[in-house]
């Protein structure tokens, strides 16, 4: 039996791969001597606090066809459930960023770190695609990994001028 979401269980796997990934950056600048790259830091934590936003508001557009549940769920454990899909595959918070950083000494390599996590995001998405027929909202998942790519573009200009 294959496993099926719609749009709205997606969006709820998003606003939490966001929260995540806002206290990375929040917890990453926290390590950070050099002030300039701890202001930035705290920059990319607000990007996230932005996306956040955004899919929340992409998520109350949903219709009731998109929103309409693929499970029985009697006990709610529905939202409990994708909150540790979303914690366990894209910054996973049960592992201290600080110690993911650990050896990692430089802001560039910061910046490396988390373009590699912001990908593992765009191939999530793109996977989760596969489980959302577009009758459910299918489509809106380009929504999100556009939104997910175009924060890697910013990563990748900071990692750019880190360079210089």
């Amino acid at each position: 039996m294959a496993i099926r979401y719609n749009a709205d269980e997606i969006f709820e796997m998003a606003l939490q791969i966001e929260r995540n990934g806002a206290k990375f950056y929040r917890r990453a600048a926290q390590n950070m001597e050099d002030e300039h790259a701890k202001a930035t830091l705290l920059e990319l934590a607000a990007m996230e606090d932005d996306h956040e936003k955004t899919f929340a508001a992409m998520r109350a557009e949903l219709s009731e066809k998109e929103r309409k549940e693929m499970v029985f769920d009697p006990d709610q454990e529905l939202p409990l459930y994708l909150r540790a899909l979303a914690d366990r595959h894209v910054f996973d918070m049960k592992v201290d960023p600080s110690e993911r950083l650990k050896d990692v000494k430089r802001f560039e390599d910061v910046l490396q770190t988390a373009i590699g996590l912001e990908k593992d995001s765009v191939v999530f998405y793109t996977g989760m695609k596969a489980m959302v027929p577009k009758h459910l909202g299918g489509a809106r998942l380009d929504d999100i990994i556009a939104e997910e790519m175009g924060h890697m573009a910013t990563l990748g200009d900071l990692i750019r001028c880190a360079k210089r």
